[in-house]
């Protein structure tokens, strides 16, 4: 961890063997849940707590084990609450499939995704839970009500039609803070034109007075 303006030093915030991947901060920048793979298959959600402010810095402390069972869980995401993690699990056997769990926990668990999901990504503008369908590659979302200690999300359905390239670990989208609009790494539509040429221009002012005479 560093300075996003790049000055001062980077801490070290763990010390490990293991295949460990940060996924997102808790609000209040005091956790920071992440993923961590456990030999050649099993992947958990650790939760790293950190103590300090932004004047006095920032120390990490031990990471704890949020979620742990014999499927993988990863792609953590805190809502923006920070009372709920969204995350992908192959729990139920064969597609990953989104799910809610509080945090700190205890309490229940809540399948969010129908038909295969992954890449969870919460709104900060409204209560919609979006994620990737990976049969159809596109993004879709689900409206979320949340009562006490119980979170209940509506039938899932697209939120864009736009078929998303396969970017492998990468997450190929993200949503605008206003909640309205996503930046997604799209597919080629392969009935299009492929526009997979660049053209240099040499000498551009003599170019211009060549098309456009008299011009100054």
């Amino acid at each position: 961890m560093g300075d996003v303006d790049g000055t001062g030093k980077a801490i070290r915030l763990t010390d490990s063997n293991e295949n460990q991947v940060p996924l997102s901060w808790h609000p209040s920048g005091r956790f920071l849940v992440f993923s961590a793979t456990l030999g050649a298959t099993s992947t958990d959600l650790m939760i790293l707590p950190m103590d300090g402010d932004a004047a006095r810095g920032w120390t990490p402390g031990t990471p704890t084990v949020f979620l742990s069972t014999p499927a993988s869980e990863f792609v953590p995401m805190f809502s923006p609450d920070g009372r709920w993690i969204a995350y992908a699990s192959n729990e139920a056997g064969g597609a990953f499939e989104v799910y809610v769990r509080p945090f700190p926990g205890p309490g229940g668990t809540w399948r969010i995704s129908t038909q295969g999901g992954i890449y969870p990504r919460w709104s900060a503008a409204a209560h919609e839970l979006l994620f990737v369908n990976q049969t159809q590659n596109t993004v879709m979302v689900a409206p979320y009500a949340v009562a006490g200690d119980s979170f209940r999300a509506d039938t899932p359905h697209v939120w864009s039609p736009t078929r998303l390239t396969n970017l492998g670990a990468n997450v190929p989208y993200d949503l605008h803070p206003d909640g309205k609009r996503l930046v997604v790494a799209a597919a080629r539509d392969q009935a299009s034109v492929a526009q997979d040429k660049v053209v240099f221009v040499f000498n551009f002012a003599d170019y211009l007075r060549k098309i456009a005479p008299g011009t100054k």
